[in-house]
């Protein structure tokens, strides 16, 4: 590890810490390059294992997974980060508003797994990695932008902060779900009892699985591999909410069930 790199991880953790709110990292602390920034990560979350006692890695979570956020971000391609395993929780769930600079909410489809994907059984693809699926979830992934500007992002800088992921929320496992359409399958988001945006499981990458499999392969690429046990989300179908304290939200998914979190405000 270089000792800019390290530097960076102090310092994410450090802003973290004074709830600081996210910005691009700017000047020689900028990754030059997406696999720079991805060793920043990697420095990142150890250090959050190490000082703040999050946990294993249980996952993975996949970001810009739709072609208007990766055009506003100004990047080709997905980004993913790590999922800590003090940082899953099951429905339903509470959280406190006060616990986070901004949450922001995504309605997702998690996939846990069966058996590895290590770069020995690649090329990936959704047809491959399907194999290794033993149960599909209805989920939230809970962001922690901290306040950031969306107009001022970069890849690097999104990518070095764990892209933002700050836990997850799952629903029941579904491990019959072979005949699930990751196509069409509708998800709506209801907030406190009203409707308030739908989307599709196909939203993600054109398919989940699709996603899922870019993920085995890039990790793959990076030296690592995802491993039997961990959760994988695929990606979001509705747009990011920000929940105020008092609210309730439900994400129903067909044919997979719901997932519900309430915000207070401690």
């Amino acid at each position: 590890m270089s000792e800019m790199t390290d530097h960076i991880a102090r310092k994410l953790l450090a802003e973290h810490h004074q709830g600081l709110p996210f910005h691009a990292l700017a000047g020689e602390e900028r990754p030059a390059t997406l696999a720079e920034a991805y060793e920043a990560q990697d420095a990142f979350c150890r250090l959050l294992q190490r000082q703040d006692g999050v946990g294993d890695i249980s996952g993975y979570k996949i970001a810009l997974t739709s072609k208007a956020m990766q055009e506003m971000i100004g990047v080709d391609r997905p980004l993913s980060g790590a999922i800590f395993a003090k940082r899953v929780h099951g429905t339903p769930c509470k959280l406190a508003s006060g616990d986070f600079q901004r949450l922001g909410v995504e309605c997702e489809l998690a996939v846990r797994l069966g058996m590895a994907l290590p770069k020995e059984s690649g090329p990936h693809d959704r047809d491959s990695v399907a194999r290794a699926v033993a149960e599909i979830r209805p989920a939230f992934e809970l962001i922690e932008d901290r306040r950031a500007d969306y107009a001022q992002l970069d890849a690097e800088s999104l990518v070095a902060d764990n892209a933002w992921n700050a836990g997850v929320v799952l629903g029941e496992a579904v491990r019959d779900w072979r005949n699930f359409d990751f196509v069409e399958s509708r998800g709506v988001l209801q907030i406190n009892g009203k409707a308030h945006s739908e989307g599709k499981a196909g939203d993600a990458l054109g398919h989940p699985l699709a996603a899922l499999a870019w993920l085995a392969s890039a990790l793959n690429e990076r030296g690592g591999q995802l491993d039997a046990g961990m959760i994988v989300m695929t990606g979001s179908i509705v747009r990011t909410v920000f929940p105020e304290p008092g609210d309730n939200l439900r994400f129903e998914l067909d044919s997979c069930g719901s997932v519900e979190l309430s915000m207070t405000r401690k």
